[in-house]
């Protein structure tokens, strides 16, 4: 049998504990076999074999942010942060599948460049791009895949390829929007930039009873604006608030409660947001939505409760829906709804959906969807179904939901 190569951690190991507990406390209790922290590509393709040839479930983790749990299993956790390098060169970035964001940012940001990416320093780059990636300047650049150029993938077969559009190029459209573990284990990834310039950041909040002027007008406001602002909307008991990148002029029409509204690097912009309203930490669950319509009821909402919107538009949708395995570029905005507090979240869900587009961001996986494959692939799934039993016919790397 193929040896494992690597760190091979197992329980009993003064490192296993750390390793094997994602960032998500849901799945803190799932104790794998074993923990392989991976140097190189060939750790991975040896991984991939002894999974093979002994039958035990494997599965790669970047960031270990999965909401359904995919970078957790009782099986063999192929652990890629090891392989964090960011380096550029030519203007073009190669980013190793174990960095986190932080990372990405600040060795990006050494060479005047960024990403349009998401918030979370601990987020990983390859889980977030691979689902197709939203962020603060997605309205302007697009998806964070659609700054994909090529990648390194580590095949079920455990061969070492690298793909780009003239190079296995229905491997390379897969990976860009249908999400992590599918098709093989991503090593490496090299984007094209963009500039990383003097940027305006805001926040802003209105109280509880103001929420729903400021919801209507965010509708109105968010999806159709210009592509260089960029303006999140999060409610919960204590209010309404509208965050982001550009000139909010528009917003200050509401005259908000609190105004916060400052020139800064993007780099920084982007560390201020790291903790902005979070939850208690402890397990939460997370449901969304896409939607093309409005949205015009909203139930108060009570303490550990949340509603975070995400404005599509701009250059999500210019790309059209063909050119890459992410199949949502028509809608309008994201919706959210996040508690602890379960019976909540499916009923808030509920009483959305009759408004939205039947659409679900792959980086939000749910669990609790009826036609889960349809939500996250729309009309990209018959070909993601053919390039998966092409690449991976044994069906290697799988996990409830997947292809």
């Amino acid at each position: 049998m193929t040896d494992l190569t690597g760190e091979v951690l197992e329980a009993g190991n003064p490192d296993y504990e750390r390793a094997r507990t994602p960032a998500l406390p849901n799945y803190h209790h799932i104790r794998p076999r074993a923990v392989v922290r991976c140097f190189t590509p060939d750790d991975v393709s040896n991984a991939l074999a002894y999974a093979r040839e002994s039958g035990i479930h494997v599965t790669p983790r970047g960031g270990g942010h999965c909401f359904a749990g995919r970078s957790s299993t009782t099986g063999i956790v192929l652990d890629l942060s090891p392989m964090n390098d960011v380096s550029v060169h030519d203007g073009t970035a190669t980013i190793g599948a174990g960095a986190k964001l932080a990372e990405v940012y600040g060795g990006l940001h050494r060479h005047g460049l960024t990403l349009p990416a998401g918030c979370g320093p601990t987020v990983g780059i390859a889980g977030l791009t691979l689902g197709g990636g939203l962020g603060l300047l997605g309205r302007r650049y697009g998806l964070t895949s659609d700054r994909l150029r090529a990648a390194q993938v580590v095949l079920p077969d455990s061969r070492i390829v690298d793909c780009a559009h003239d190079r296995e190029p229905d491997l390379f459209w897969a990976l860009r929007g249908a999400g992590g573990g599918q098709f093989g284990v991503v090593t490496k990834l090299v984007f094209d930039p963009v500039p990383e310039q003097l940027a305006t950041r805001f926040v802003l909040t209105w109280p509880s009873s103001r929420a729903a002027d400021v919801l209507q007008k965010w509708q109105e406001i968010a999806p159709d604006a210009p592509d260089e602002l960029s303006a999140n909307l999060k409610i919960d008991a204590r209010g309404a608030t509208v965050f982001g990148t550009g000139r909010p002029d528009d917003f200050l029409d509401l005259a908000p409660a609190t105004s916060d509204i400052r020139t800064m690097p993007y780099f920084e912009l982007k560390q201020s947001f790291d903790e902005l309203g979070e939850l208690d930490p402890g397990p939460v669950l997370s449901r969304s939505h896409f939607f093309r319509r409005a949205v015009l009821a909203l139930d108060d909402l009570g303490p550990g409760r949340e509603l975070n919107f995400t404005p599509m538009g701009g250059a999500y949708n210019r790309t059209s829906r063909a050119a890459t395995a992410f199949a949502h570029r028509s809608e309008r905005f994201l919706v959210e709804h996040v508690s602890a507090d379960a019976d909540w979240v499916h009923q808030t869900w509920a009483q959305l959906h009759e408004h939205a587009s039947g659409g679900v961001y792959p980086n939000f996986p749910d669990l609790h969807l009826a036609d889960p494959l349809t939500a996250y692939h729309g009309e990209n799934l018959a070909r993601l179904k053919e390039i998966k039993r092409h690449y991976d016919p044994t069906g290697l790397l799988h996990f409830p939901q997947s292809l």
